[in-house]
C-alpha cells in the first residue's frame, strides 16, 4: 500500500465534484497506512439494466485508483434494492424487478465489472446478505433512526412531494436501505455519482448515529450520453455499453458532438486535464480536424474495452463505409419467404421489420419518412413503396445498419 497520503490525496481528488471531507480522507489515509490495513471503499450498482455502459465508466475508474494506491473496493450489487425501485432523480418510480431479473443482471454485471477492476482487490457483496434476515422489528428500529423531514430534503422527492406526485413509503425506505448498506460492510469511502449524494450522505449520518466511524462521500460527475443533454442511460437509449461489439462502440462514440468529446476524454479515458487542454488548443488553432481527434477518442475506448487492433480494426471500417462510402464486410444474410411477398415484391415496412433492421412497423415508417432507408444505395422515402427482391438487395437503415436481402425459393 502507497504511504504517500498527500499524492494519494491529490489523485484521488481528481474529477471529483463533492468531497466530504478532504480532511477526513486524509485522517483516513494516514490510519490506514499506519495500521498497514486498506480502505474499504463501497460502491453499490443497482442492477436495473444488465448492461454496464460509459456512464458507469466514470465511477469504475475512480475506484481502481483506490485499488492502484492498495485499497479494497466492496462491490455492492443491490439485489434486495433492485426488487424495492428507486427514482434516482427521474421524476417517476424506477419498476421493481423479479428476482429472476435481478439475478440475471447481477450475474451480467459481476462478468463486466473486471474490464476495470483488479478482481484481487474487490470484495463483491449482495445486499440480500443482511437484508433478506432483518425482521420487521429491526426494520421499524432502524427507520427510528432518520426522519421524515430529514428525506424530504432529498431534492428529487421535495419536487414531487410538492408538485403532488406521489411517493410510496417504499421509496421513502430506499436512502436508509442504501445508507445501512455502508454501516454493514464498515465503508470508510463511498463513491457515487452527484445524484446519488444525498444516499451517500446518509450513510455518513447513520454510520455516526450507530456508533460507527463515518464514510468519507466522494462525487463524481455524471457523463452525458449520445443526444449530448441527458446523462447516459440504458433506459434512455443513449448510451455507450462497455460489451458491446468494437464498431458499434466507436461508430456511436463518432456520433457525439464535438464539444461532448473533452469530457469523454477526462472522464472515460481519465486523460490529465493539461493533455485535454493541449488537444482542446490544437483543435481551436486548426492544427488539428476534430474528426481525426473523435477518431483517435473512438480508438481508446474501444483499445479500453477490447485491444489495439479492434480499435484500429473499427476505425478503418467506418472510414471505409462512412467516408469512401463501401459496404462493410460482413453483412447479414436474410432470406424473406414467399409467402410474405406479393410475387417478388414486398412493401418496404414489413421488408425492414422482417429483415429485423427495425423492431415495428411505426418506426420503419419514422426511418423511411426521414430518408433513413436505401436499397441499393438508392433512398426510399414512400412508406408505401413496394420493393422487387426478384435479384439479391442490399438494405440500409439508418447509418450502421444493413441486411443483403435474397427471396427463398
Amino acid at each position: 500500500m502507497k504511504k504517500d497520503v498527500n499524492k494519494a490525496i491529490e489523485v484521488l481528488g481528481t474529477r471529483s465534484v463533492d468531497l466530504y471531507s478532504i480532511d477526513d480522507l486524509k485522517k483516513k489515509l494516514q490510519k490506514a497506512a499506519r495500521e498497514n490495513r486498506p480502505l474499504r471503499v463501497k460502491y453499490g450498482a443497482d442492477p436495473s439494466a444488465p448492461d454496464i455502459h460509459l456512464g458507469h465508466v466514470v465511477g469504475l475508474n475512480k475506484l481502481r485508483e483506490f485499488q492502484d494506491l492498495g485499497h479494497t473496493v466492496v462491490f455492492i450489487i443491490g439485489d434486495f434494492t433492485g426488487m424495492i425501485g428507486d427514482p434516482s432523480g427521474r421524476s417517476k418510480t424506477r419498476p421493481q424487478l423479479s428476482r429472476e431479473e435481478v439475478d440475471a443482471n447481477a450475474k451480467s454485471y459481476q462478468e463486466q465489472v473486471f474490464k476495470i477492476l483488479d478482481p484481487g482487490k474487490t470484495e463483491v457483496r449482495f445486499n440480500s446478505e443482511w437484508f433478506a434476515e432483518m425482521t420487521f422489528e429491526e426494520v421499524i428500529r432502524l427507520s427510528a433512526k432518520v426522519t421524515v423531514g430529514k428525506i424530504l430534503q432529498r431534492d428529487d422527492f421535495s419536487k414531487r412531494y410538492s408538485a403532488g406526485q406521489e411517493i410510496s413509503l417504499v421509496e421513502f425506505l430506499y436512502p436508509l436501505v442504501q445508507a445501512y448498506d455502508s454501516f454493514m460492510i464498515e465503508a470508510d469511502v463511498e463513491v457515487g455519482g452527484t445524484d446519488q449524494l444525498f444516499n451517500l450522505l446518509l450513510g455518513r449520518e447513520l454510520q455516526e448515529k450507530l456508533g460507527q466511524e463515518p464514510q468519507v462521500v466522494m462525487t463524481l460527475p455524471l457523463i452525458e450520453g449520445l443526444d449530448g443533454v441527458q446523462k447516459m442511460s440504458k433506459s434512455l437509449g443513449n448510451y455507450i455499453g462497455i460489451t458491446e461489439p468494437p464498431r458499434e462502440i466507436f461508430g456511436k462514440t463518432m456520433r457525439i458532438n464535438d464539444d461532448l468529446m473533452w469530457r469523454y476524454f477526462s472522464l472515460v479515458l481519465c486523460m490529465p486535464s493539461a493533455e485535454v487542454e493541449a488537444l482542446k488548443g490544437e483543435v481551436a488553432a486548426g492544427e488539428r480536424n476534430p474528426r481525426d481527434v473523435k477518431d483517435l477518442l473512438a480508438q481508446s475506448i474501444v483499445a479500453k474495452f477490447y485491444d489495439d487492433s479492434a480499435a484500429q480494426d473499427a476505425s478503418a471500417e467506418f472510414a471505409r463505409i462512412f467516408s469512401q462510402k463501401e459496404l462493410p464486410d460482413d453483412i447479414p444474410e436474410v432470406q424473406l419467404a414467399a409467402a410474405d411477398c406479393d410475387g417478388t415484391e414486398i412493401g418496404v415496412l414489413t421488408l425492414l421489420v422482417k429483415a429485423g433492421l427495425v423492431p415495428s412497423n411505426s418506426e420503419a415508417r419514422r426511418l423511411v419518412l426521414q430518408a433513413g432507408v436505401k436499397i441499393d444505395d438508392v433512398k426510399v422515402e414512400d412508406p408505401k413503396a413496394m420493393i422487387d427482391i426478384s435479384s439479391p438487395a442490399v438494405v440500409r437503415a439508418g447509418k450502421r445498419k444493413f441486411a443483403r436481402i435474397t427471396l427463398r425459393s
